[in-house]
Formats: structure tokens, sequence, C-alpha cells
């Protein structure tokens, strides 16, 4: 049973960092892809990051490059989301998903947490 469980979402205001954790349990993701996506309400799902579990290649979405940084910690089977300059249209719930392809297309992943509440206050 593979599980990702997010964790470091929270309410910061406009200008402020958070940092996002997620935690893999039940298999190792030697050749997969992590990746995190968003969603605000009454919005679709969008790809925000991910990161080459083996190579550790990153890709941003256009609107987070510059402020947002994707880590992971092979030890640990985690990945981070470093998130800097924070704005009100970063809010939504944060997903964290591993995925067997190389893509920003949320339905080529397999496997997804429960997300995180991320409120960007002006």
């Amino acid at each position: 049973q593979v599980q990702l469980a997010e964790s470091g979402g929270g309410s910061v205001q406009a200008g402020g960092s958070l940092r996002l954790s997620c935690a893999a349990s039940g298999r190792t993701f030697g050749t997969y892809i992590r990746g995190w996506f968003r969603q605000a309400p009454g919005k679709e799902r969008e790809f925000v990051a991910r990161i080459t579990w083996s190579g550790g290649t990153t890709y941003y979405a256009d609107s987070v490059t510059g402020r947002f940084s994707i880590s992971r910690d092979n030890a640990k089977n985690t990945v981070y989301l470093q998130m800097n300059s924070l704005k009100p249209e970063d809010t939504g719930l944060y997903y964290c998903a591993a995925g067997s392809t190389n893509s920003d297309h949320s339905l080529l992943y397999e496997y997804w947490g429960q997300g995180t509440q991320v409120t960007v206050s002006s």
C-alpha cells in the first residue's frame, strides 16, 4: 500500500514563506517522478513543480519559477516544496503525487496525497 502524506501547510501573509513536505511509505520511487499540484476553489488542479527521483532534475510552472523550489531526500523518501515570496494567488490545496511519466499532467500521476491547505492573505 503506497501512501503519500503532506505536511507544512498553513496561513501566511503575502511575501511570506512556507515549506511543504511529502513523505512516502509503502514503496521506493527509484525511477518515479514526484510532483506538487495545487487546486484553488472553483478551479482545476494545476501543476506546480516536479522532480525526477533518480537524477533530481526539476521543472516548474511559470507562475512559481524563481519563487518555489522542489527538492528531495532519497534516504527519507521525502520531497519538499520551499515556497517563498508567496502571493494571494498561491492559495489552494496543495497535493503531492508520484508517477512513472515525466509530465505536468495530473492524470498521469498514479499516487496522491490527501493535500495540505496553503492560504496567503494580502
